[in-house]
């Protein structure tokens, strides 16, 4: 850049010289915006269907637990210690998906920093492959979608009414 800058000046020294970019830049300027609008997209489209997936499989598992939960209703177990329990439980196997996509990540950035750098870079958009603040924030949206889609079948396991749980088995 400096030196059509230099040229430029050297041709007409009255030619102001402000933005320089090459064709390749002028280009992909536009597409970049929708690029990175359609992977923001596609970001909220996959945190809606983890938040589905993990509102079914603890609604399924709240519902094979049915008798379970009866019982432990019957036998004192408040509304509030059941849906803690769901919680915790549905939480707990977050955590562990969280960790192992963590692990995945780690692995996967390891494998783009070994691109070259054509392919490496419209891949990460100014992202280091190691950056603690994304994937902090990242797992922490995805835990508080968690909590979201287990708080709803809990909630549900809480109302459970013991002599109906009892007698359905």
């Amino acid at each position: 850049m400096k030196a059509i800058r230099e040229e430029m000046s050297a041709i007409d020294k009255d030619v102001p010289v402000s933005e320089v970019s090459t064709m390749k830049e002028i280009v992909a300027g536009p597409i970049r915006q929708e690029q990175t609008l359609m992977q923001l997209l596609g970001a909220f489209a996959a945190l809606a269907l983890a938040g589905i997936g993990i509102y079914s499989v603890i609604s399924y598992a709240v519902t094979q637990r049915t008798h379970e939960i009866g019982i432990r209703a019957a036998l004192g177990a408040s509304e509030q210690r059941i849906t803690r329990m769901v919680v915790r439980e549905g939480l707990v196997l977050a955590a562990i998906g969280v960790m192992l996509g963590l692990s995945g990540v780690l692995v996967i950035t390891r494998m783009l920093s070994r691109l070259p750098v054509e392919v490496r870079v419209p891949l990460l958009f100014d992202v280091r492959p190691f950056d603690p603040a994304t994937l902090a924030s990242e797992s922490g949206i995805l835990v508080l979608v968690a909590l979201g889609a287990c708080y709803l079948p809990a909630k549900r396991a809480s109302r459970i009414d013991p002599m109906a749980a009892l007698r359905h088995e």
